[in-house]
Protein backbone atom coordinates (compact mmCIF):
# COMPACT_ATOMS: atom_id res chain seq x y z
CA UNK A 1 0.00 0.00 0.00
CA UNK A 2 1.12 3.36 -1.23
CA UNK A 3 1.57 5.37 2.43
CA UNK A 4 3.33 8.33 1.18
CA UNK A 5 2.01 12.02 1.93
CA UNK A 6 2.65 15.12 0.95
CA UNK A 7 4.96 17.13 2.89
CA UNK A 8 2.91 20.29 2.57
CA UNK A 9 -0.07 18.94 3.96
CA UNK A 10 -0.76 18.08 7.49
CA UNK A 11 -2.91 14.59 8.27
CA UNK A 12 -6.63 14.68 8.47
CA UNK A 13 -8.03 15.56 12.06
CA UNK A 14 -10.07 13.74 13.74
CA UNK A 15 -12.44 17.02 14.27
CA UNK A 16 -12.92 19.32 11.35
CA UNK A 17 -13.86 21.97 13.56
CA UNK A 18 -16.90 20.29 15.76
CA UNK A 19 -17.39 17.72 13.22
CA UNK A 20 -16.05 14.78 13.65
CA UNK A 21 -14.50 12.69 10.94
CA UNK A 22 -16.41 9.20 10.55
CA UNK A 23 -13.63 6.75 10.12
CA UNK A 24 -15.40 3.91 10.10
CA UNK A 25 -19.30 3.17 8.78
CA UNK A 26 -20.15 5.64 5.74
CA UNK A 27 -23.80 4.06 5.71
CA UNK A 28 -25.46 7.42 6.44
CA UNK A 29 -24.33 8.34 3.33
CA UNK A 30 -24.79 5.39 0.94
CA UNK A 31 -28.42 6.76 0.22
CA UNK A 32 -25.95 9.99 -1.57
CA UNK A 33 -24.04 7.34 -3.70
CA UNK A 34 -26.81 4.43 -4.69
CA UNK A 35 -28.69 6.95 -7.84
CA UNK A 36 -29.93 5.82 -10.54
CA UNK A 37 -28.30 6.00 -13.96
CA UNK A 38 -29.19 9.71 -15.14
CA UNK A 39 -30.65 10.86 -11.89
CA UNK A 40 -28.48 13.25 -10.75
CA UNK A 41 -25.68 13.22 -12.99
CA UNK A 42 -22.57 15.28 -13.00
CA UNK A 43 -23.07 19.21 -13.12
CA UNK A 44 -26.76 19.38 -12.69
CA UNK A 45 -28.60 20.94 -9.92
CA UNK A 46 -29.56 17.02 -8.46
CA UNK A 47 -25.83 16.09 -9.41
CA UNK A 48 -24.45 18.61 -6.77
CA UNK A 49 -27.19 18.54 -4.03
CA UNK A 50 -29.22 15.47 -3.94
CA UNK A 51 -32.19 13.91 -6.14
CA UNK A 52 -35.47 13.22 -5.39
CA UNK A 53 -36.71 16.31 -3.71
CA UNK A 54 -40.05 18.27 -4.54
CA UNK A 55 -38.39 21.53 -4.89
CA UNK A 56 -34.52 23.02 -5.54
CA UNK A 57 -32.75 26.40 -4.68
CA UNK A 58 -30.25 27.45 -6.09
CA UNK A 59 -28.48 30.22 -3.72
CA UNK A 60 -25.82 32.69 -4.86
CA UNK A 61 -22.77 33.26 -3.74
CA UNK A 62 -22.18 37.38 -2.54
CA UNK A 63 -19.59 39.18 -4.70
CA UNK A 64 -17.55 41.80 -2.78
CA UNK A 65 -16.73 45.75 -2.59
CA UNK A 66 -14.23 46.55 -0.12
CA UNK A 67 -14.62 42.87 1.57
CA UNK A 68 -18.67 43.61 2.06
CA UNK A 69 -20.90 41.52 0.18
CA UNK A 70 -22.79 42.55 -2.69
CA UNK A 71 -25.55 41.23 -4.31
CA UNK A 72 -25.69 39.95 -7.87
CA UNK A 73 -28.80 41.52 -8.92
CA UNK A 74 -26.66 45.32 -7.73
CA UNK A 75 -24.53 43.88 -9.74
CA UNK A 76 -26.27 43.52 -12.81
CA UNK A 77 -28.68 46.75 -12.16
CA UNK A 78 -25.35 48.62 -12.25
CA UNK A 79 -24.56 47.01 -15.49
CA UNK A 80 -28.48 47.26 -16.66
CA UNK A 81 -28.67 43.45 -16.52
CA UNK A 82 -30.95 41.62 -14.35
CA UNK A 83 -30.21 38.24 -12.62
CA UNK A 84 -32.43 35.09 -13.52
CA UNK A 85 -32.34 31.56 -12.18
CA UNK A 86 -29.60 30.05 -14.29
CA UNK A 87 -27.46 33.31 -15.08
CA UNK A 88 -23.81 32.41 -14.92
CA UNK A 89 -21.49 35.48 -12.98
CA UNK A 90 -19.79 36.46 -16.26
CA UNK A 91 -23.24 37.29 -17.82
CA UNK A 92 -23.67 39.40 -14.89
CA UNK A 93 -21.19 41.16 -15.86
CA UNK A 94 -20.76 40.99 -19.38
CA UNK A 95 -17.29 38.79 -19.79
CA UNK A 96 -16.38 35.69 -21.29
CA UNK A 97 -16.66 32.68 -19.05
CA UNK A 98 -13.19 32.17 -18.47
CA UNK A 99 -12.37 35.76 -18.19
CA UNK A 100 -10.15 35.58 -15.11
CA UNK A 101 -6.91 34.91 -17.31
CA UNK A 102 -8.02 38.76 -19.10
CA UNK A 103 -7.04 41.73 -17.56
CA UNK A 104 -8.53 44.28 -14.74
CA UNK A 105 -11.87 43.62 -13.41
CA UNK A 106 -14.40 45.26 -11.27
CA UNK A 107 -16.65 48.23 -11.33
CA UNK A 108 -16.17 51.00 -9.12
CA UNK A 109 -18.46 51.48 -6.36
CA UNK A 110 -20.42 48.68 -6.85
CA UNK A 111 -17.94 44.98 -7.00
CA UNK A 112 -14.30 44.31 -6.76
CA UNK A 113 -14.28 41.20 -5.82
CA UNK A 114 -15.97 38.08 -7.65
CA UNK A 115 -18.30 35.57 -5.64
CA UNK A 116 -16.34 33.19 -3.97
CA UNK A 117 -15.97 29.86 -5.66
CA UNK A 118 -16.38 26.41 -3.86
CA UNK A 119 -18.95 25.28 -0.85
CA UNK A 120 -21.52 27.85 0.97
CA UNK A 121 -18.98 30.94 2.27
CA UNK A 122 -19.28 31.48 5.95
CA UNK A 123 -21.74 34.04 5.84
CA UNK A 124 -24.07 32.11 3.42
CA UNK A 125 -24.07 29.43 5.46
CA UNK A 126 -24.71 31.44 9.04
CA UNK A 127 -27.93 32.29 6.64
CA UNK A 128 -28.97 29.29 5.87
CA UNK A 129 -28.87 27.46 9.13
CA UNK A 130 -31.93 29.21 10.93
CA UNK A 131 -33.51 28.62 7.95
CA UNK A 132 -32.65 24.74 7.43
CA UNK A 133 -33.22 24.28 11.17
CA UNK A 134 -37.03 25.06 10.94
CA UNK A 135 -37.71 22.66 8.53
CA UNK A 136 -36.04 19.34 10.15
CA UNK A 137 -36.85 17.56 13.58
CA UNK A 138 -33.12 16.58 13.40
CA UNK A 139 -30.91 19.64 13.57
CA UNK A 140 -28.82 17.94 16.30
CA UNK A 141 -27.77 15.36 14.44
CA UNK A 142 -27.01 15.81 10.75
CA UNK A 143 -23.95 14.69 8.07
CA UNK A 144 -21.71 16.35 5.85
CA UNK A 145 -19.51 15.64 3.01
CA UNK A 146 -16.43 17.21 2.34
CA UNK A 147 -14.01 16.64 -0.96
CA UNK A 148 -11.15 15.19 -0.15
CA UNK A 149 -9.43 17.29 -1.98
CA UNK A 150 -9.19 20.33 -0.38
CA UNK A 151 -7.07 22.36 1.73
CA UNK A 152 -3.41 22.06 3.45
CA UNK A 153 -5.18 18.68 4.96
CA UNK A 154 -3.96 14.87 4.07
CA UNK A 155 -6.65 12.72 3.95
CA UNK A 156 -5.00 9.32 2.93
CA UNK A 157 -6.83 6.46 4.85
CA UNK A 158 -9.88 8.02 5.75
CA UNK A 159 -12.65 6.21 3.95
CA UNK A 160 -14.52 8.41 1.85
CA UNK A 161 -18.04 7.64 -0.47
CA UNK A 162 -18.68 8.82 -4.18
CA UNK A 163 -21.44 11.44 -5.63
CA UNK A 164 -20.87 12.50 -9.29
CA UNK A 165 -17.12 13.41 -9.84
CA UNK A 166 -16.17 13.62 -6.86
CA UNK A 167 -15.43 11.81 -3.33
CA UNK A 168 -16.23 12.64 -0.20
CA UNK A 169 -15.49 12.40 3.60
CA UNK A 170 -18.20 11.96 5.93
CA UNK A 171 -18.55 14.41 8.80
CA UNK A 172 -20.86 14.33 11.26
CA UNK A 173 -22.42 17.33 13.91
CA UNK A 174 -24.99 19.42 14.90
CA UNK A 175 -26.37 21.16 12.25
CA UNK A 176 -25.67 24.49 14.35
CA UNK A 177 -21.72 23.77 13.94
CA UNK A 178 -21.98 23.17 9.99
CA UNK A 179 -19.55 26.54 10.30
CA UNK A 180 -17.40 25.49 12.72
CA UNK A 181 -14.44 24.48 10.14
CA UNK A 182 -13.12 28.19 10.08
CA UNK A 183 -12.56 27.85 14.16
CA UNK A 184 -9.94 24.77 12.83
CA UNK A 185 -8.42 27.38 9.79
CA UNK A 186 -9.95 30.53 8.80
CA UNK A 187 -9.35 29.43 5.52
CA UNK A 188 -10.53 26.08 5.14
CA UNK A 189 -13.28 25.21 3.44
CA UNK A 190 -16.80 24.44 4.54
CA UNK A 191 -18.30 21.09 3.41
CA UNK A 192 -19.70 20.69 0.27
CA UNK A 193 -23.09 18.47 1.73
CA UNK A 194 -25.05 18.66 4.21
CA UNK A 195 -28.18 16.62 5.19
CA UNK A 196 -29.96 16.17 8.39
CA UNK A 197 -30.72 12.60 9.53
CA UNK A 198 -34.47 12.64 8.60
CA UNK A 199 -32.98 13.29 5.29
CA UNK A 200 -35.52 16.39 5.45
CA UNK A 201 -33.24 18.39 3.03
CA UNK A 202 -29.75 18.51 1.90
CA UNK A 203 -27.52 21.24 0.63
CA UNK A 204 -25.22 20.87 -1.92
CA UNK A 205 -21.42 22.79 -3.16
CA UNK A 206 -18.37 22.26 -5.32
CA UNK A 207 -14.95 23.06 -5.15
CA UNK A 208 -15.89 24.84 -8.70
CA UNK A 209 -19.48 26.81 -8.35
CA UNK A 210 -20.19 29.97 -7.06
CA UNK A 211 -23.79 28.87 -6.11
CA UNK A 212 -25.04 26.50 -3.54
CA UNK A 213 -28.16 24.12 -4.21
CA UNK A 214 -30.54 23.06 -1.61
CA UNK A 215 -33.20 20.32 -2.61
CA UNK A 216 -36.24 20.17 0.14
CA UNK A 217 -39.58 20.62 0.52
CA UNK A 218 -41.99 23.39 -1.44
CA UNK A 219 -41.91 25.59 1.97
CA UNK A 220 -38.33 25.46 2.44
CA UNK A 221 -37.90 26.83 -1.15
CA UNK A 222 -40.31 29.46 -0.03
CA UNK A 223 -38.44 30.58 2.69
CA UNK A 224 -34.84 30.41 0.97
CA UNK A 225 -36.16 32.51 -1.46
CA UNK A 226 -37.69 34.94 1.10
CA UNK A 227 -34.37 35.07 3.50
CA UNK A 228 -33.34 38.57 3.54
CA UNK A 229 -30.03 37.32 3.90
CA UNK A 230 -30.07 34.98 1.05
CA UNK A 231 -29.91 35.84 -2.50
CA UNK A 232 -31.79 32.58 -4.05
CA UNK A 233 -33.88 30.90 -7.05
CA UNK A 234 -36.21 28.31 -7.68
CA UNK A 235 -34.29 25.47 -9.67
CA UNK A 236 -35.11 22.30 -10.82
CA UNK A 237 -33.42 18.88 -10.94
CA UNK A 238 -32.13 18.45 -13.78
CA UNK A 239 -30.88 22.56 -14.57
CA UNK A 240 -27.47 23.15 -15.03
CA UNK A 241 -25.31 24.53 -12.34
CA UNK A 242 -23.02 27.45 -12.39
Amino acid sequence: MDTWIRSDREPGPDLYGRLRVERTDLGPARWLSERRPGFGDFGTVAGVAAPGFPAYARVLHPAALDERPVRWDAVAAAYGRRVQALTHWHEVIGVERFHRNGGEYGLPGVWDEHPDEGPAPTGVAEALIPVLARHTGTAGRCWYGLWHGYGRWEWQGVPTFPTPERDEILLSGPLADAVSPVDLDEFAELPDLWWPQDRAWCVGGDVDLVSTYVGGSEQLVADLLAAPGLEAHRVTATDPVG
